[in-house]
């Protein structure tokens, strides 16, 4: 029996090739041609997924906590850039959370002003009560992310 060993440079060459189809393949998801994003381009989205608005009791099991709910401001919001999350407080006592990724190309939005969550690349802006396109380019809204309210804790579920 003979055995073969399979040169470093093509097994290199083969993880960057499969490296870039999957990224290929997966650079399509942010795009904003109406595809995919689960809305069918139509600019409705699926209702929240958020908890009740800051009447949840208990621990939330697994969650990550964000912020304290006085953090968040009322009609505004506060972006965790690095949770890739926007949290926002659209009337008192009523906490939502977005995805901080534009779904124009894929930004991440840094601002929560004049009730409006606003992306710093194109100039989409997004409504701070359900994620709704206010101001294109954007066509989509932003996802609902999953939060729990529990005391004065805002946990990313």
């Amino acid at each position: 029996m003979t055995s073969r060993t399979t040169p470093r440079r093509s097994v290199l060459l083969a993880a960057a090739t499969l490296t870039t189809a999957t990224a290929a393949t997966t650079a399509g998801c942010g795009s904003d041609d109406g595809g995919g994003g689960g809305d069918g381009g139509t600019g409705t989205s699926a209702p929240a997924t958020t908890e009740p608005t800051g009447t949840a009791t208990g621990t939330p099991a697994g969650g990550t906590p964000l912020a304290s709910t006085s953090e968040i401001p009322v009609g505004g919001g506060t972006v965790f850039a690095d949770r890739k999350v926007v949290v926002t407080q659209p009337v008192k006592g009523e906490f939502k959370a977005f995805s901080a990724i534009c779904t124009h190309q894929g930004c991440t939005v840094n601002k929560v002003a004049d009730g409006t969550i606003d992306c710093p690349c194109h100039g989409s802006k997004y409504d701070i009560a359900d994620g709704a396109v206010k101001t294109g380019p954007a066509s989509r809204p932003l996802p609902a992310e999953r939060i729990t309210v529990s005391g004065e804790t805002i946990t990313l579920a």
